[in-house]
């Protein structure tokens, strides 16, 4: 009866110490910053270990291309490339929380990809 009480509480300071390890981890996560590009370069975004996009840069001879003739159909063009951009980000910072969540609490868990967001 004992041992089950013993181990019921070695349980519950587990609980504790993992809850502990992914509040570090994800103060940690919301510090670190994913870059991706779309367009060769002209669309730069910016994210971070919380998904939220941080930046959007954009090339200025592509700011240029919008303010001559034609500039409907770049503003389409630009706005296909921060989507692009961005959603590449976020894959990356997808990755990024994975990984960290992986190392963080010693963990390899089959199903983990779908659980953080994979």
């Amino acid at each position: 009866m004992f041992d089950k009480l013993k181990d019921m509480a070695s349980l519950m300071g587990q609980a504790r110490e993992m809850k502990a390890k992914m509040a570090q981890l994800q103060a940690e996560l919301a510090e670190k910053t994913v870059e991706a590009d779309a367009g060769a370069g002209a669309v730069h975004v910016t994210v971070n270990g919380k998904l939220e996009v941080v930046r959007i840069t954009l090339d200025p001879p592509l700011l240029a291309a919008l303010a001559g003739t034609g500039a409907d159909t770049d503003q389409a063009m630009v706005e296909e490339l921060m989507v692009a951009a961005v959603n590449a980000a976020l894959v990356k910072a997808q990755e990024l929380v994975r990984t960290e969540t992986s190392r963080a609490l010693g963990l390899n868990l089959p199903g983990m990809d779908q659980l953080l967001g994979g």
